[in-house]
């Protein structure tokens, strides 16, 4: 686990660092390494929202190809499947030897959609938050810890001043632990896939579904299998099942212990290592690919079943009610 101890100074001193994409985690970590002091520019497409939204935070922002002539290190945060069309046809002839090329997911280097020459860095720092998460504890004096790997060191200076990235977004505060694109890739895809989006979904609906159809009332179901969640997982997230243990009651210590794993039975298991097995042969990567350069039809028939459900519905009426959802968020500096 690397600290701010570790972090040479040296390592990007006077290096021009460009942020590819402004999205979630592109305008969380150019802001905090502009914020740091380092040298950072924006490559960005024009006309599009990303670019309005840089120009109102004090960007300059220019054509991408133009941003990355010159450039010491970029860093590609545009998403998954817009990074190998951007990468061939305005940063590859573009990188001068011994740039660094960073991601923040390892995704297109693991499955080798973008290969780059033998005369670059490439290299990863993933923070585990969302951008807003890692713009907001940076403001706050804090940080969010990071994933560093290096998949090439053409310079021999890759792993410092990947180090450095991170000690600039603000990770060295939190802690960097050194893993593999490979390890980040298939981890992080698994993790989705079968425990923090579609496990969570899936088993929400589950839930509110069974009490629903044997008579319940909607909002009641709504309250006990998703509006609790959120309690639950805090209480995991802050202090781990320790934690969640101390806070519920011994009624429903017993109901975990006792009923979860007829829940989550071997079955289950099985088939989340069915789902781990195609991440890492990469069927799940081809599949996605090939959805969305074919248009993204079953994604989106997918995507509108899912907002469509009759918990959302019942969500929506029922948040209506939670004055507290509709707090302001604190303040984020600008500078």
């Amino acid at each position: 686990m690397y600290r701010q101890d570790d972090v040479d100074p040296a390592a990007l001193a006077d290096q021009q660092v460009t942020v590819i994409g402004y999205g979630s985690q592109g305008r969380a970590q150019a802001m905090n390494l502009r914020n740091s002091g380092l040298r950072v520019q924006l490559g960005l497409r024009a006309g599009g929202e990303s670019h309005a939204a840089a120009v109102a935070d004090g960007w300059s922002p220019l054509p991408i190809q133009e941003a990355v002539q010159g450039s010491d290190l970029v860093a590609m945060l545009l998403p998954d499947t817009a990074q190998a069309r951007v990468f061939e046809k305005e940063i590859k002839a573009a990188l001068q030897p011994g740039a660094m090329l960073l991601f923040s997911h390892g995704f297109n280097i693991h499955y080798e959609t973008i290969q780059v020459g033998s005369e670059y860095d490439v290299a990863m720092v993933a923070p585990k938050g969302p951008g807003i998460l890692v713009r907001r504890q940076f403001v706050q004096g804090k940080g969010v810890p990071c994933l560093l790997a290096v998949h090439q060191d053409s310079t021999g200076t890759a792993q410092q001043r990947a180090l450095a990235y991170a000690h600039g977004i603000g990770g060295t505060r939190a802690g960097v632990l050194e893993t593999s694109f490979a390890e980040e890739t298939e981890t992080d895809l698994f993790g989705e896939q079968a425990v923090l989006c579609g496990g969570v979904t899936e088993l929400i609906v589950a839930g509110f579904e069974t009490l629903k159809d044997a008579g319940y009332q909607p909002e009641i179901a709504y309250f006990e299998c998703l509006h609790e969640m959120k309690l639950i997982v805090d209480l995991i997230y802050e202090g781990g099942f320790a934690k969640m243990h101390r806070f519920v009651s011994d009624t429903a210590k017993y109901g975990d212990l006792s009923r979860g794993p007829r829940v989550i039975d071997g079955a289950v298991r099985e088939r989340m290592r069915q789902v781990l097995g195609e991440v890492r042969s990469g069927k799940f990567a081809r599949e996605w690919i090939d959805e969305d350069r074919t248009g993204r039809k079953e994604f989106k028939r997918m995507l509108a079943a899912d907002l469509n459900h009759s918990i959302e519905e019942v969500g929506s009426r029922l948040r209506a009610d939670m004055s507290w959802l509709d707090a302001p968020p604190k303040a984020e500096a600008k500078a």
